[in-house]
């Protein structure tokens, strides 16, 4: 398992994940993101939506801070991925279950 700053925890998987209610979420991926910002449209993993409301890092010391009237450069964010699915087959191999 790997925590990542201001993202989702790392599992490598196959995982179950058992929510409050008791059903359970199942993905057969090597390597699951289990969100973690509570922001996710597909609860219990993540969609990256974390990226798209950060707060603002922590003033650096070193740098001083920008003056009054300067532009202020913009964040970069990512779009947030599809829904969480196990990844296409290669070409040539079983279609997917799920589809």
């Amino acid at each position: 398992m790997t925590v990542e700053r201001d993202g989702p925890i790392l599992v490598e998987g196959p995982v179950e994940v058992v929510r409050e209610d008791g059903t359970v979420a199942s993905s057969d991926r090597f390597m699951v993101a289990i969100c973690t910002c509570r922001r996710t449209r597909t609860a219990p993993w993540c969609d990256t939506s974390h990226r798209r409301r950060r707060r603002p890092p922590a003033p650096d010391r070193a740098r001083p801070a920008p003056s009054a009237g300067a532009p202020v450069p913009e964040e970069h964010t990512e779009p947030a991925a599809g829904p969480h699915r196990p990844a296409d087959p290669p070409e040539g191999g079983p279609p997917r279950a799920d589809t």
